[in-house]
């Protein structure tokens, strides 16, 4: 089983909507900029997140999109599910018919696995994942900040030039 780019980018740009959420509608164009998506990629996904009730869009000038649920409501699991991504390991998709109308004999290993991939993705919280962001935004901002002031501390060597 893989995750393929539609769920990563999907659950990318939720984080990256969510942690703007106080600065009104987000324009998917910044969420592309910023992410290095497709702006058309992201103009299907969101349709998809819109109509399965995550987000909601604003339109006109200052348009964009924010959050339809709070963020401790919404699961990895529910963003992935938004956008149609298969979350089977089966090669069935759960169908049990993987061997000639037969189960196979891997099936229930495989379903068992798929089960576990769903439960561990519902149990992540996309308020986790924005936490998670803002933690590390400012891990990087306060090591900057130290790096900076470590800086201006050195003591400068000035070269004197001779007079000729």
């Amino acid at each position: 089983m893989k995750l393929t780019t539609k769920g990563r980018f999907a659950v990318t740009a939720m984080i990256d909507l969510a942690l703007r959420q106080g600065d009104g509608p987000v324009a998917l164009a910044s969420i592309s900029e910023r992410q290095k998506i497709s702006l058309s990629y992201l103009e299907q996904l969101f349709g998809k997140l819109r109509r399965n009730g995550l987000v909601a869009s604003v339109r006109g000038p200052g348009g964009g999109y924010h959050m339809a649920k709070p963020t401790t409501v919404v699961s990895v699991a529910d963003i992935i599910r938004a956008v149609d991504e298969p979350v089977d390991a089966t090669l069935c998709n759960g169908k049990s018919n993987c061997n000639d109308e037969e189960t196979c004999m891997t099936h229930v290993l495989w379903s068992s696995l798929t089960n576990r991939m769903l439960d561990y993705l519902s149990s992540v919280s996309l308020a986790e994942l924005v936490e998670q962001q803002r933690s590390k935004i400012g891990s990087a901002a306060l090591m900057k900040e130290r790096e900076l002031r470590a800086q201006s501390r050195r003591p400068r060597r000035t070269i004197a030039v001779a007079a000729a």
